[in-house]
């Protein structure tokens, strides 16, 4: 039996990827695991590997194309099928119509219980698996599409992509009934939704004790195509990286409310240190910056303050604090900003530390990060010193609760055993989750941190 391939959901909040290239054709046999083509997707260029073993019949999807997670991209066939099966035009209700019907018998067996809101699971290179059951189809009958709605079990019949644009544009998708097979939620219906203004999106659910309201990000109005100007202009498609950072900061902006302490610290100490230790490993061709040493001190000041180190589950009605350090290194690439992290940061020494973050940091530019490496991130630094900025007010990697900036080192006159003196000074800049962290909070993290970055041997003591 022919099987569709639908695009995996490879987690990280990854709704879409564009085709960069196809490792095979139609007519080829594959083999369940080897690379089927590769697709950049909002962080990392990754492939997508062959399902099942078998012939690969058909491809949907052109290099440069954007594929949707659950759109089938290509189908597999047994041996003995027929090679030349066609499937239907790959429009948005074939997608939407096949995206819980096809699924792979071997990896049927691998499912797991960990799910999303739609009962869907994914994994690179495994099938989302619907566990939904949808109605019989009311085309033609509305007597029967009222009865039926578009809710099955309390949720809205509809994709990821219908699911993602209703929040993007501020719509309640629970309240608008399906055009669709089984009165799916199409784009169509999402987008009249928009325009009449019918199905506002409810307003986020207070915590229980802090009856206060919350905020709800402003409604989004697709862009008019761009008419005559007065003047000279320059006009460039957003690339998928870009896209993925504005969702990525407006998400962050709208759901965590942001409060950012700022404070300076003495660094002599550090800066003789590392110039110490820099000659010392000349030799080994590792040249430190100050950024692991401020990993090093981070991580100290996490595992006393687990606040920052958490994650805020409005849904559930809970706090979620890690006993893991995976630390994130904001990174500035042509492309825009990417956030690897090192992952048990903690655990590692200062010239380990050193190593990675010249590695991540290379690999981030060239394009070259797997998945896992800007996934499961506790705490991001950010260090816009290395631009030669000296304060910022840096926002959060959501769903992390706090991001450290970090400013130029930079010789000022200090005041040291009550004489005036040189002395190299450090900006500090700490946003937070002002829903869990509060500012006592903030101030304890940020003392921690200026001892033990104006004394290392600190570092020891806490």
């Amino acid at each position: 039996m022919p099987f569709n391939f639908q695009f995996p959901d490879i987690g990280e909040g990854i709704h879409e990827g564009k085709i960069l290239e196809w490792y095979h054709k139609p007519g080829d046999d594959v083999k369940e695991g080897d690379p089927l083509l590769k697709v950049e997707t909002d962080k990392v260029v990754t492939d997508i590997p062959v399902p099942q073993t078998g012939k690969l019949a058909t491809t949907s999807g052109k290099v440069d194309e954007i594929v949707h997670v659950g759109q089938v991209i290509a189908v597999i066939v047994g041996k003995g099928e027929d090679v030349n099966f066609t499937t239907p035009p790959p429009t948005e209700a074939y997608h939407e119509n096949f995206a819980t019907q096809h699924t792979s018998p071997t990896l049927a067996k691998e499912k797991t219980t960990s799910t999303d809101e739609d009962g869907m699971y994914g994994v690179v290179g495994q099938i989302p698996v619907g566990d939904e059951v949808l109605p019989t189809a009311t085309e033609g009958h509305p007597e029967a599409a009222a009865a039926n709605g578009a809710v099955v079990g309390g949720k809205s019949v509809a994709t990821p992509v219908a699911r993602r644009m209703a929040a993007e544009m501020g719509v309640d998708i629970s309240k608008i009934r399906g055009t669709g097979p089984g009165g799916r939620v199409m784009k169509q219906d999402i987008e009249a939704a928009a325009q009449s203004g019918s199905a506002p999106a409810p307003a986020a659910r207070p915590a229980a004790s802090a009856p206060v309201a919350a905020t709800v990000a402003p409604k989004v109005v697709p862009a008019s195509v761009p008419g005559e100007f007065p003047g000279p202009v320059e006009i460039e498609d957003l690339s998928q990286l870009r896209r993925t950072i504005a969702n990525r900061m407006a998400q962050s902006k709208y759901t965590a409310p942001h409060a950012t302490s700022l404070d300076e610290v003495e660094v002599s100490k550090l800066v003789a240190l590392r110039a110490q230790k820099n000659k010392e490993l000349e030799r080994e061709g590792v040249k430190l910056s100050y950024l692991p040493f401020i990993i090093k001190a981070v991580c100290v000041a996490l595992r006393k303050h687990k606040k920052l180190n958490a994650t805020l589950d409005m849904e559930r009605n809970r706090v979620v604090y890690k006993s893991y350090y995976n630390i994130g290194l904001a990174v500035d690439t042509p492309d825009g900003l990417v956030v690897p992290n090192i992952k048990n940061a903690d655990q590692k020494g200062i010239i380990q530390l050193a190593r990675e973050i010249e590695d991540l940091s290379n690999r981030a530019r060239e394009r070259k990060l797997a998945l896992d490496e800007i996934r499961d991130g506790t705490f991001t630094i950010t260090n816009y010193g290395s631009l030669n900025g000296n304060f910022g007010v840096p926002v959060i990697n959501y769903p992390e609760v706090a991001i450290l900036g970090t400013g130029r080192i930079t010789q000022k006159p200090v005041i040291l055993n009550d004489q005036i003196t040189k002395g190299w000074i450090q900006p500090l800049s700490l946003s937070f989750d002002h829903r869990i962290v509060d500012g006592g909070d903030s101030a304890r993290f940020v003392n921690d941190l200026i001892t033990m970055l104006a004394d290392p041997t600190n570092m020891l003591m806490l």
